[in-house]
């Protein structure tokens, strides 16, 4: 028999090679060919395809989550930890090889669900799983899931979605996914321990597909599910330590658009891989550093947010009769004292905007490897001045120097030292040595410039800024226009220094939070004026959006959206446009990349933010109105209606 495995270690080193070793040798010796792939921080030279396809049954022995264990499903598999492969590798070998035996044995079950009518998954409920995520893990990511259960619930299934986002997961539980019958992927990252859904029908896309049109894709896996019945498939349990096994049609059943994603695509993910990790430091070290201004402006008077950037530091090698070691110091009842503990510690939050942000970038593009190279990089990259450039630059290379070397093919004998000592000795030094060396300089000019200009921004040109930045956020109310100004107001807070309180990179922040909220708001009022331009549950969605839209999140709007696009696209950019002209017009500023209404006493200028935000929401609920009650088959369906209630 043909076999393959995958073996995998917390540290990618001894267990990893031994149990890929074991289980070759134990294959070889009961007369079958067996090639394992090996997972660990040095990264993995991926199996072929064919040899996959080819193969009777797997083994994986991993302490690890199997990286892409979708290329197996449909096989019979042996699961277990990467311990057991080491000292029971025979004992696998027999429970694989016993297990595909199993299989191809004629099945009663089989030849049942041969027999069963094409439709019948679609006229029994089914229970189906799913998973959602989106790159800052908030907003998209609930709201697919909630119309993906709803769209299950109108059509008589049941259905139960595993929400992954920057505020982590809770995992369903095993034996729900075991008894589902299909599942559904909607995320714009790679999906945590997809391994667990190996084996049934799967729909892939977009996150966005899943908050649009999530009828569409119930009715998919209905399709795919009726698919698996009509080929017969059986599930096959293997003995002791099993998962289910599935013949390669239920397998082939899967579509995933995510392997067929271009390399624009790709980057997008990777940067935005980047962002997501560096947003929680963001908003940690914004909203510390703002409180801290804000206790020291009223224990310290006016000067008071001077002194706490100036008088107090946590390196006693700093202390001067003026500056004061505040950790030698520290007096509960001294407001100052609070004030610069705040700033303090948002200021060393601060200090890891770039390095989180070209690590993790570098982690998108090569996995554990390139978190080093990655990290050193960006924090080179900081310290040159280069800024969240720089950061993205080092990411990049970083990554991609790591997966070069994590490539290479060496003897096994120095395969171990890999992940310990090559793959972060030279990554590290390429990628560091580039930026010192030829990078930084030009970077950092490139970085100055930027900020020249922005700092030089006033009047007309810091308007039109704002309203681009505004169109932007309104356009498509979350997807990636809206995400790039969104990157690039919060990886320009990474340029802000920790002391400044009037930096134009805060304007801008503040411009395109307050033009995200208008779209939402606008829709809200324009249900409550006019209800009988929308649909019931568009006045529903309208209800809920006051709240989305105080808490920045734009993809309320994304419903209506859907059901009108031109009429509701063209009022959201109006409204934004406005709002974020006029925020930079009256100057307000947010070190809090997230939080919307709920951040406001946080924000410089408050009264004239929220002013804007509401002035931008008036003018995209009112245009709404107009565009939609000017269109004569709308105002001719609503007659009737209008005459039918008259007649009560």
């Amino acid at each position: 028999m043909k076999l393959v495995g995958v073996t995998s270690c917390p540290t990618g080193i001894a267990h990893t090679y031994m149990a890929a070793e074991a289980l070759e040798q134990a294959a070889r010796d009961a007369g079958h060919d067996m090639v394992v792939e090996t997972q660990g921080s040095a990264g993995s030279e991926p199996l072929d395809p064919a040899v996959i396809a080819a193969a009777d049954g797997v083994v994986f022995a991993h302490d690890l989550e199997v990286k892409d264990a979708g290329r197996f499903a449909g096989k019979p598999t042996v699961d277990v930890g990467v311990k057991k492969a080491v000292s029971s590798a025979p004992e696998l070998i027999a429970q694989v090889v016993a297990a595909i035996e199993q299989e191809r044995m004629p099945s009663a079950a089989a030849s049942g669900a041969a027999a069963s009518p094409a439709g019948e998954a679609g006229r029994r409920g089914l229970a189906l799983v799913g998973v959602t995520s989106c790159p800052t893990g908030i907003a998209h990511t609930y709201m697919a899931a909630e119309g993906l259960e709803q769209a299950a619930k109108d059509a008589g299934h049941t259905m139960t979605v595993e929400t992954q986002g920057s505020a982590g997961s809770e995992p369903l539980d095993q034996s729900v996914i075991d008894a589902a019958d299909g599942v559904i992927f909607a995320h714009d990252l790679e999906v945590k321990d997809a391994g667990r859904f190996a084996g049934k029908p799967t729909v892939d896309v977009g996150v966005k597909r899943a908050v649009s049109d999530s009828p569409a894709l119930i009715a998919e896996i209905e399709r795919l599910v009726a698919e698996r019945g009509r080929a017969g498939s059986a599930a096959t349990t293997t003995a002791a330590t099993t998962t289910a096994a599935t013949t390669t049609a239920a397998g082939a059943t899967s579509a995933r658009e995510a392997d067929r994603v271009g390399t624009g695509t790709k980057i997008r993910q990777w940067l935005m891989t980047g962002v997501s990790y560096m947003i929680p430091f963001v908003a940690a070290g914004g909203i510390m550093i703002a409180l801290g201004f804000m206790l020291a402006q009223v224990f310290g008077g006016k000067q008071g947010a001077i002194d706490v950037t100036s008088m107090y530091t946590l390196n006693p090698a700093g202390a001067t009769d003026k500056v004061t070691v505040l950790q030698n110091a520290f007096n509960p009842g001294n407001g100052m004292h609070w004030a610069a503990l705040l700033f303090l510690i948002g200021a060393a939050a601060f200090g890891f905007l770039v390095p989180i942000l070209s690590g993790f970038i570098a982690y998108g593009i090569a996995d554990r490897p390139g978190l080093v190279p990655g990290i050193v990089g960006g924090f080179i990259a900081n310290t040159m001045g280069a800024g969240f450039l720089g950061g993205i630059v080092t990411g990049f290379l970083a990554g991609f120097v790591a997966r070069w070397i994590s490539g290479w093919k060496v003897h096994k004998g120095v395969r171990g030292v890999m992940p310990v000592v090559v793959i972060p000795l030279l990554s590290t030094f390429i990628t560091a040595g580039a930026m010192i060396l030829l990078l930084g300089r030009p970077i950092k000019g490139l970085m100055d410039a930027l900020s020249s200009g922005l700092t030089s921004m006033s009047g007309s040109n810091a308007i039109l800024l704002g309203l681009i930045l505004g169109l932007m956020m309104g356009f498509d109310l979350g997807g990636p226009v809206n995400k790039v100004a969104y990157t690039f107001g919060t990886t320009g807070l990474s340029a802000v220094a920790a002391g400044a309180t009037d930096a134009p990179q805060l304007k801008i922040m503040a411009a395109v939070m307050g033009a995200g909220m208008v779209a939402p708001w606008g829709m809200a009022l324009a249900t409550a004026l006019r209800p009988r331009l929308f649909t019931k549950a568009e006045q529903e969605n309208g209800k809920a959006s006051w709240l989305l839209g105080a808490s920045f999140i734009s993809e309320g709007a994304i419903p209506f959206a859907a059901a009108d696009p031109w009429r509701v696209i063209l009022s959201s950019m109006v409204g934004s446009g406005i709002a974020g002209a006029l925020i930079m017009a009256f100057g307000s500023g947010s070190r809090a990349p997230h939080g919307g209404l709920w951040v406001t006493p946080l924000i410089t200028n408050p009264v004239m933010f929220l002013l804007s935000v509401i002035v931008g929401a008036v003018v995209t609920g009112l245009l709404v109105i107009v565009l939609k009650g000017s269109d004569r088959s709308r105002r001719a369906a609503e007659t009737p209606s209008a005459t039918a209630e008259s007649t009560i």
